[in-house]
């Protein structure tokens, strides 16, 4: 089965924030978004993402017409539509809006499920990573979403 992915900022930054962008590879296909690149470069790139096998995509943003988003939000949502791909965002007006418009959605903590799924990551490297993007990034994150994550590796 291939797998191709679109990713906003939020996953890009927070998953580099603890050196944890490899469960990325998991995907065939990794989309950014032009708009969400200059985001993160704006920001500085973080290490590791220049590594990375991705493609630069154009978007119209303005087709996804709300103003909670940023532009790279709305960027990445019109491509997830658009390519019919799994959107990538930590973003929880994002992950609501692509929903409510039938994308399916994973923030960080789903892609570390993923890459243990797909044998990248032991079940204990997974967990251990959830708890870092709680405690380590700046991603806001509760103790009982990364419990929930951690349960989800159980359930694999």
């Amino acid at each position: 089965m291939t797998l191709a992915a679109v990713s906003d900022a939020g996953p890009l930054i927070h998953l580099a924030e603890i050196g944890s962008l490899e469960p990325l590879s998991t995907f065939d296909t990794l989309l950014v978004p032009e708009t969400v690149y200059e985001e993160v470069d704006a920001g500085g790139v973080p290490d590791g993402v220049a590594d990375l096998s991705y493609e630069l995509v154009e978007a119209d943003e303005s087709r996804v017409g709300t103003e909670e988003l940023d532009a790279g939000e709305r960027a990445a949502i019109a491509v997830a539509k658009e390519r019919e791909v799994v959107l990538l965002t930590d973003d929880l007006a994002a992950r609501e809006t692509a929903s409510d418009a039938d994308v399916e959605v994973h923030g960080s903590i789903g892609v570390i499920a993923l890459g243990y799924g797909r044998g990248l990551l032991d079940r204990d490297e997974a967990a251990s990573r959830m708890r870092a993007l709680q405690r380590e990034t700046s991603l806001f994150v509760t103790e009982a979403v990364v419990e929930r994550g951690i349960q989800m590796l159980d359930e694999q």
